[in-house]
């Protein structure tokens, strides 16, 4: 089984789930991730065949390195409004995937060549031709908000717009047809031209012969946006691990155990996260803090413990509170374990999960930028008084661990891989 996940940790980790749970059962998972993740996943007992996106740096790199600082160095663009983060952000994110996409499709024919799969998985949300021309049964996982799966119905994605008013709706649309139609045909062409069938219209990616997405049934759009039979939800998607976690003898006492987070990604916008501990530190809780790549640059004060990485999975069902970007795997995974959320979503389908949780009431959404301490402390302070949520979670996430997503998913590729 081929395993092609997107070059950051919650695809990358969502396919070490499912791929840890198939290993297990006996088939060989071959990797093909981006080359910055070179000995992350041999230990993990997976055969690692590595693809380079772009020509290779003269230093090795960390693992997911590229977007860890494409983040950093485009950070100001998330201040903007999400209509017009579509030519500044959202479209040059598309032609940095494609851009991939287009140098390593020889390297993708090699190893598919060499490895001779059963299946092929691909987490991401680019066409990769060689991963649907080889002959062999295609899965398509999406671990983004299933807005990605777009119809009439529904808000557009990227928008973060509500679900529940359509005002705008029209014109994101068309302000994504007009800043990306010129992108999407010339990627388009270049994909028919090394075999594989036509995109769909305005789509960079096709579906496959099983589709997989992770999103809580609680929260999920399929009544207004009903899928095809191909389609298949994972309410949770959540890596087993042997990690231990402790918690540290500082952050014993007294208030709330709260978990921050923006992710390996949103952390490296060092100024935002130092705004968002400096206003958590004039509160009466404890807090641990996931600090991210670039975690030397980071303080905390006396009420805070933190590192570079954390096992996340570990950690969340200790806590009282989320606070966090809005990524589909910590929201997906704060459901998994019953925990209300506070928002601060940045770029991508963030806004979209931040806003579906506002709206179905399993969180507040703030802007990262413009939040005061008042609005911030109160919605901690709403969230932890909410009884009532609290339960509706407990139980919420008691029926998402039930269903066991990542177990499905293993006998679903399993079923696709023998036909």
């Amino acid at each position: 089984m081929l395993f092609a996940p997107e070059s950051a940790y919650g695809p990358t980790n969502n396919c070490v789930g499912i791929g840890g749970v198939l290993r297990r059962r006996g088939h060989r998972v071959v990797f093909a991730a981006e080359a910055s993740w070179k000995g992350r996943l041999t230990p993990l007992g997976f055969e690692e065949d590595l693809v380079d996106l772009a020509p290779p740096p003269e230093q090795p790199q960390d693992a997911g390195r590229f977007w860890k600082d494409f983040v950093r160095d485009t950070a100001p663009e998330f201040r903007k409004p999400t209509i017009e983060q579509l030519s500044t952000w959202i479209k040059p994110v598309w032609e940095e995937l494609i851009s991939g996409a287009r140098y390593c499709e020889p390297r993708m024919k090699e190893i598919i060549d060499r490895v001779r799969p059963d299946v092929i998985v691909e987490d991401n949300v680019v066409c990769f031709p060689a991963l649907t021309t080889a002959g062999v049964p295609f899965v398509r996982i999406v671990s983004c908000n299933p807005l990605e799966m777009k119809g009439e119905r529904v808000p557009p994605p990227f928008s973060g717009y509500p679900a529940g008013n359509r005002s705008g709706w029209d014109e994101f649309r068309a302000e994504y047809d007009r800043t990306h139609r010129d992108l999407w045909s010339d990627f388009g062409t270049w994909v028919t031209e090394q075999g594989a069938r036509p995109l769909p219209d305005l789509e960079f990616i096709h579906e496959g012969d099983l589709n997989l997405y992770v999103y809580p049934e609680s929260a999920d759009y399929t009544d207004a946006r009903p899928l095809g039979p191909t389609w298949h939800r994972l309410d949770s998607s959540v890596r087993e691990t042997r990690e231990r976690f402790t918690l540290p003898a500082g952050l014993t006492g007294g208030g709330a155990l709260i978990y921050f987070s923006l992710g390996s990604l949103g952390s490296a916008d060092v100024d935002l996260m130092r705004r968002v501990i400096a206003s958590l530190a004039r509160t009466p809780h404890r807090y641990i803090v996931s600090k991210g790549p670039l975690h030397e640059e980071i303080e905390l004060p006396p009420n805070m413990w933190g590192e570079e990485f954390l096992p996340q999975t570990r950690i969340l069902p200790l806590v009282d509170l989320v606070i966090t970007h809005g990524g589909n795997n910590t929201t997906t995974e704060a459901l998994h374990f019953g925990k209300p959320m506070i928002l601060l979503p940045l770029f991508w389908d963030q806004h979209d999960n931040a806003q579906r949780m506002a709206e179905r009431g399993y969180g507040v959404r703030l802007d990262p930028y413009r939040f005061t301490d008042a609005r911030l402390h109160g919605a901690i302070d709403r969230l932890l008084g909410d009884t009532a949520l609290r339960r509706a979670l407990t139980e919420a996430g008691e029926t998402i661990r039930a269903r066991d997503g990542l177990h499905t998913a293993a006998d679903l590729i399993e079923r696709a891989a023998t036909g």
